[in-house]
């Protein structure tokens, strides 16, 4: 059974709610919170796996307190205001449903949240969802930019540029500037695919046509672009290119 609460403080709203979750076998309703306060009791009190947690309440937003969670449950946000929706999936929520909540709707988010527990019980879950159903790792991003998600192909990138607390996603006929740093973008990332070789840089290694000296070479716009490789991050790089290495 997965224990869940739902924290909202519409008395419509939970009913909902705790009428949908009746539906599925599999899920336990543990307890329904009208703020933020009762969550937390909750959360101290259960074993919580599944939290359905409203954004606009009184005292502390459904945002505001799971900023405060260190170990929060997996998390799917209720609300009627759509404007929330990036927040909420920067703060790694599973998913996010809109008011008013079809049941056809809901049981898509549900199945998330049991597809990503079981990988948990298997122990080869990523942090916010980096693995889809099935154990599959998908072959793209979502980055924030211009006010909305922006869907990035890993495919499709060339090269990452870090500038102050922006990075720059190089593509072949295109970029994307996002606010963040290189660190954290860098730890969204497949290992397989990219890899840090200056604190400026990130490379997708199979666009690497060459490495000439202390450079790599990559296409970008049907030119050669160099760039450098850092001395921290040289020793890494060339042995995955020795494993390569005829």
């Amino acid at each position: 059974m997965i224990n869940v609460i739902i924290v909202d403080d519409e008395p419509l709203a939970q009913d909902v709610l705790e009428t949908y979750i009746e539906k599925i076998p599999e899920l336990n309703l543990v307890e329904k919170c009208s703020n933020a306060l009762e969550a937390n009791e909750a959360l101290k009190n259960h074993d919580i796996a599944l939290m359905f947690l409203d954004i606009q309440m009184p005292q502390l937003t459904g945002v505001d307190f799971l900023k405060t969670l260190s170990h929060p449950p997996l998390v799917i946000f209720t609300t009627a205001y759509p404007n929330y929706a990036i927040e909420g999936f920067e703060l790694n929520a599973l998913d996010y449903l809109l008011k008013p909540i079809s049941l056809e709707r809901f049981m898509k988010a549900v199945n998330k949240a049991m597809g990503q527990l079981e990988l948990q019980n298997k122990g080869g879950s990523v942090p916010g969802g980096g693995e889809e159903e099935g154990g599959e790792e998908p072959d793209f991003i979502f980055v924030k930019a211009d006010k909305k998600l922006v869907k990035v192909n890993y495919a499709d990138i060339i090269y990452i540029e870090g500038l102050k607390d922006y990075v720059i996603i190089r593509m072949e006929n295109s970029r994307v500037i996002t606010l963040q740093t290189m660190k954290s973008l860098e730890e969204k990332l497949p290992q397989n695919i990219f890899k840090r070789i200056h604190r400026s840089y990130i490379v997708n290694v199979d666009k690497i046509e060459a490495i000439v000296g202390n450079m790599i070479e990559v296409i970008e716009k049907n030119q050669a672009k160099h760039l450098p490789i850092g001395k921290n991050y040289r020793d890494e790089l060339l042995e995955l290119i020795n494993k390569n290495r005829l």
